[in-house]
Parts: C-alpha cells; sequence; structure tokens
C-alpha cells in the first residue's frame, strides 16, 4: 500500500476552469484552491492560443510562452498572486466567450532564498516547497560549467529550465532520459545528447547541474528553472513503454491522478497534457480532453485513457501517448493518494 505526507493534494497543486475575461476594464479574482500559487501555467481551451508560464518570484508581469522559444515579455495577465488565487487583469488575447485552464503549483508564497555566485556556479534565488517537492530558481549564467542552488533538499527527477532573455528553447532533463540527454518542452523533437548542457551530471539534493551551452548558462544571462522531486503519494516522474492497442499499458503511480504530463522520447511527437477537470465525462474515468504545451492549438477531444484510482491507463494506438514499442517519460500530480497516511483508500470515479 503506498504512504504518503501529503493527504490533500489540493493544498499544492490545483486546476481551474474559466471563462475568458470578465470584464472590459479592471481586474476579476480567480480563487477556490486552498494555497497561495506561485507557479502558474493557463491555457485558452476553445480557440488557438499561447500557453501562459508566470510565477511570484518575478515582478512586473512577466510572462513566457511555451509553445515558442520566445523571450520573456511583460505581456502577463496576473495583476497579484492571494491567498486562495491570482487577480487576473484583461487579456485582449480572451473574451467572454472563450475558456481557459489554469494549473497552479504552492512555492513558497513568493519568498525567496538568494545564493550567490561562486566561481563557475551561478548566484541567483529558489523558492521551494520542499513537501510538495516544487521550487522556482531564477539564477544568471556564467558560461562556463557550474551548478545551480535548487531549496528542495531532494534529489529533482524532473527540470525545465529557460533562458529568459533571449530566443531560445525550453530545456527539460529528465531522470528517465538521463543526464547526457535533453528533451525541447517548445519542440516535438526526440530527446538529444549534448554534453554542454547538464554536463552529463544528474542533479543531487542541493544542486543540479550545467554545462556552458548558451540555453542553460550563457554569461549574464537571466534564466528560470521549475524543479520537481518525486513525493509518494502526490507526484510520480518516470516512463512507460507503449503498446500500440486500445488496451493500452497501465501506468502505477501510487494515487489517483489530477494531472499527466506526457513526451515521447524515441521519436518525433507532440507533449500531451491530460487532467481530471477536463475529463470528457463527468462522473466517468475517461479523459481525452488534450492540449499539447509546444503548440497553441485549441483542445482536442477523444477517449484516450482513464484515470484510476492508482495510475491511469490507455484506450487508443496514438502514437503520441501509445506507440508500440516507443518509449515516454510522464509527469504526474494527485487528485488524492491512493491510500491515505491514516490508511483510507480512494476509489476512481
Amino acid at each position: 500500500m503506498a504512504y504518503t505526507t501529503i493527504d490533500d493534494p489540493s493544498q499544492y497543486f490545483d486546476i481551474l476552469l474559466r471563462s475568458g475575461v470578465y470584464a472590459s476594464s479592471g481586474t476579476h479574482d480567480l480563487t477556490g484552491l486552498n494555497f497561495q500559487p506561485d507557479f502558474v501555467w493557463e491555457k485558452v481551451r476553445s480557440v488557438a492560443g499561447s500557453h501562459y508560464l508566470q510565477n511570484s518570484s518575478l515582478t512586473g508581469n512577466k510572462m513566457l510562452n511555451s509553445d515558442t522559444n520566445n523571450a520573456e515579455n511583460t505581456n502577463g495577465n496576473i495583476n497579484s498572486y492571494l491567498s486562495n488565487g491570482i487577480r487576473i487583469e484583461k487579456n485582449s488575447d480572451w473574451n467572454s466567450s472563450r475558456t481557459l485552464v489554469d494549473w497552479f503549483w504552492k512555492a513558497n508564497g513568493g519568498t525567496t532564498t538568494s545564493f550567490t555566485e561562486s566561481g563557475s556556479n551561478p548566484g541567483g534565488t529558489h523558492q521551494a516547497n520542499t513537501t510538495a517537492g516544487f521550487s522556482i530558481v531564477t539564477y544568471t549564467g556564467t558560461g562556463s560549467a557550474g551548478t545551480v542552488q535548487h531549496g528542495l533538499s531532494a534529489v529533482p527527477q524532473l527540470i525545465i529550465i529557460k533562458d529568459r532573455g533571449d530566443a531560445s528553447s525550453w530545456l527539460v532533463y529528465t531522470e528517465p532520459t538521463g543526464n547526457t540527454h535533453t528533451l525541447f518542452l517548445n519542440r516535438d523533437v526526440a530527446k538529444e545528447d549534448d554534453a554542454t548542457l547538464y554536463n552529463d551530471t544528474t542533479p543531487t539534493s542541493s544542486v543540479f547541474s550545467l554545462g556552458a551551452h548558451n540555453d542553460v548558462n550563457a554569461n549574464d544571462d537571466n534564466y528560470v528553472a521549475y524543479c520537481f522531486a518525486e513525493i509518494k503519494g502526490y507526484s510520480k516522474i518516470g516512463s512507460y513503454t507503449g503498446n500500440g492497442n486500445a488496451d493500452g499499458p497501465f501506468v502505477y503511480t501510487g494515487f489517483k491522478p489530477a494531472w499527466v504530463f506526457i513526451k515521447i522520447t524515441n521519436t518525433t511527437n507532440n507533449w500531451i497534457l491530460f487532467d481530471n477537470k477536463r475529463s470528457n465525462v463527468s462522473g466517468a474515468n475517461v479523459n481525452g480532453n488534450m492540449l499539447r504545451p509546444n503548440l497553441s492549438d485549441a483542445e482536442l477531444t477523444d477517449d484516450d485513457l482513464d484515470f484510476t484510482s492508482n495510475g491511469f491507463k490507455f484506450r487508443r494506438s496514438t502514437a503520441g501517448f501509445n506507440g508500440d514499442g516507443n518509449s515516454y517519460i510522464y509527469m504526474a500530480f494527485a487528485e488524492h493518494p491512493f491510500v491515505s497516511s491514516q490508511g483510507v483508500p480512494v476509489t476512481a470515479r
């Protein structure tokens, strides 16, 4: 039986659905969370539109788009971070007829810890939630191989890095693909081998390593990194092999999933996101409302996979997530642990 230190995942991660714009001007409070969010990822669902990624470590409405390699801009729509949500401003991209999804993670309430440059090791800040295994890191590159403090006191299994000032790729380190390879959040390509990215070095419980590649460590460039360490019963980062069958593989997570993030690693195809709030059929296990982080397209619908009490199972032979013999990585967050710390089990819908 799975044991967890987090009985209520909604204290650290949650999802809200909403319509586009509430007023022609001014602000609107989007609330309903059990925490003050620090990382917000939002996407318009009903029409094409970029993914917006913002965090509370950065002021001035700074925002990046996962579906482009664009530098950071100040076109974000978060006015402020509230104790139970966010205060949003009007965004001309989203009118009232459009629907959106917002995914939220809790770090440390906007409070950062500074670390100084030491030789070739970059300086910056981290905002870490060691309970939930998540930190937001900002750092300034040195141009030489070094290490960056992440603040988790645990080894991160997935790290997303972006140069904030330049048009450059989003880099994704994952434990399953190893320290010699990278994935690219804004691209559909297979994993690539490049020693100048992570210096062929696995992260430790205190730091992650960088080579001298401009996309992760150009001298005096500013970067953001989102670091995730697996927490039993709350989050899971792993891999699986597709079987190309409608009776697809079952992936054990140790919890009932709320959010699942997938990428094929051995060949070209898109990143994929599923969650439990955009399920096709109310009250059923089936989930198929799919969004793709490297694309700006609208939400796609089909009967793709089931969210069960202890994992997820694929129901379609689609190359992006269940091609025969293909390799995939995933990251998932929980709606409820399979078994709570009090020994209480959860059931599927």
